[in-house]
């Protein structure tokens, strides 16, 4: 608990919240005391205090009113009811409303500051349980579907840069949603009400990305028959999103990088200066420091660019995120095109968790878009998997109910009659005990040889995606090296 908590006590009768301000006397609570309804709403509006001792009998309300206001405003304080009426049904219309508990009148100092404590502590968990759900292990973030621990970090970062005017640069393989998060630190900033305006560097012809970008005005090259905003003045007080920014012609780059450090631009065939407020981010598929390397690209744009790296994870290195991005493309792509499908069956997740989606999350839509729109059924089954999904329907077993690596373990060497390595996993005493990544190498290892080195086959019995098992191998392997 911290050090001091502030405590709204509403009671009308002065001497019983003398007599309750004596109980906690000594005790770690700055206690404001009110007399009547309108007051402590009042003290709730200028900020909510961390608990409210509150009495139902008031002279200008009742104290119901303030706890349904407490709960329909989502103030997070906790309540603690005090009455003279014991009955049943008031107890339960406090609770219904939020309260965390009740005292009935008249009580003594021990169970006061019992309730009182229990109720702050109470709070405080499901505040902490509250921030882990949605700054820790998030499942949705801003046009984003997945919890794997690579795209947590990825959330951290957006949160932590939004607020900065610092550019962002992206990297990732095409398809793992480069754009989106672009878009989502935009929406997270202070200037989310501004435009957005997103360019891609690679799709535009280079004699036109200059217009593209800085605009033109009439009669400056064949074609311009009027004059014409460029990405730059649409973007003001918002952000520029430049997307393929390694795919930008040389000459061009030179143009940016004194945009970006002066803010100031010309048309294309224009004299006059324009000042421009804008937050850069820009993305690439690329190696940009290979680029630099090779000539293509600026190294002084690129540190001047390079100030806040987001990577963007391949959908293989995202574990079961696969299988939750797919649930929520079929939801969209089924209501979209009215088709009765409720799900995937187990072999076509096994199939998923398998496959290593060199397309990523791009391919994944594209797989699903297909299932929905060709075939019918309330179950996405196997014979509907297009290829290449389709060819590895045979190497793959339906995932097992219990996805747990002990629970798939236990399936393994139920199956086999072997166990061994079961038995290895519960040590009869404290010296046989092993770290959890040497017992994990077992496991997975174990598991390969009972599906005949049948690594897909494996990483199906025990839950995982088959790209863990390769990258897990391949650091015991590197290991393995060292230490020889």
């Amino acid at each position: 608990m911290t050090d001091q908590f502030r405590v709204l006590l509403v009671e009308d009768t002065v001497p019983l919240a003398r007599t309750y301000e004596a109980y906690l006397e000594g005790e770690a609570y700055d206690i404001q005391h009110v007399e009547t309804g309108k007051d402590a709403l009042a003290i709730l509006a200028e900020g909510p205090p961390d608990a409210v001792l509150l009495d139902l009998m008031l002279p200008d309300m009742d104290g119901l009113q303030i706890l349904e206001h407490i709960s329909t405003q989502q103030i997070p304080a906790a309540v603690v009811v005090i009455t003279a009426n014991a009955s049943l049904n008031t107890a339960i219309d406090a609770m219904r409303l939020g309260a965390l508990d009740f005292l009935v009148k008249p009580f003594n100092a021990d169970r006061l500051k019992v309730t009182l404590n229990n109720v702050l502590e109470r709070q405080q968990l499901s505040q902490i349980v509250e921030t882990y759900r949605k700054e820790i292990d998030r499942q949705e973030y801003q046009g984003f579907i997945g919890s794997s621990l690579a795209m947590q970090r990825v959330y951290r970062i957006i949160d932590s840069a939004a607020g900065s005017k610092a550019t962002v640069f992206i990297t990732g393989e095409s398809g793992t949603g480069k754009e989106v998060c672009a878009q989502a630190i935009h929406d997270q900033s202070p200037r989310a009400a501004k435009p957005f305006i997103a360019l891609n560097c690679g799709a535009i012809p280079k004699d036109l990305m200059e217009s593209e970008i800085f605009g033109h005005v009439k009669g400056s090259f064949t074609g311009a028959v009027a004059d014409r905003d460029g990405a730059a003045t649409r973007a003001n007080g918002g952000t520029l999103f430049l997307d393929e920014i390694c795919e930008m012609d040389l000459n061009l780059q030179t143009k940016l990088l004194r945009f970006i450090q002066t803010g100031t631009f010309q048309k294309v065939g224009g004299t006059q200066m324009e000042n421009v407020d804008i937050r850069f981010v820009c993305a690439t598929n690329k190696d940009p420091m290979a680029e630099v390397a090779e000539g293509r690209f600026r190294e002084d744009l690129f540190y001047r660019l390079h100030v806040i790296p987001i990577h963007m994870p391949d959908l293989k290195e995202r574990g079961e995120d696969v299988l939750a991005i797919a649930d929520k493309l079929l939801g969209d792509y089924v209501r979209e095109e009215g088709k009765p499908f409720q799900g995937f069956d187990d072999q076509v997740r096994a199939v998923f968790s398998a496959y290593p989606w060199p397309g990523n999350v791009r391919q994944l839509q594209n797989v699903i878009r297909n299932i929905v729109v060709l075939n019918d059924g309330e179950k996405v089954t196997s014979d509907m998997l297009p290829a290449p999904l389709d060819q590895l329907v045979d190497s793959v077993e339906p995932l097992p109910v219990d996805t747990s690596m002990s629970g798939a373990l236990i399936q393994l060497t139920g199956a086999t009659g072997s166990v061994a390595t079961a038995n290895a996993l519960k040590p009869s005493n404290a010296a046989e005990l092993r770290s959890l990544d040497e017992m994990e190498r077992e496991i997975i290892e174990h598991a390969i040889g009972l599906c005949g080195g049948n690594v897909p086959r494996a990483a199906s019995h025990l839950g995982i995606s088959a790209s863990t098992i390769y990258r897990k191998r391949q650091t015991w392997e590197e290991a393995d090296k060292v230490e020889v």
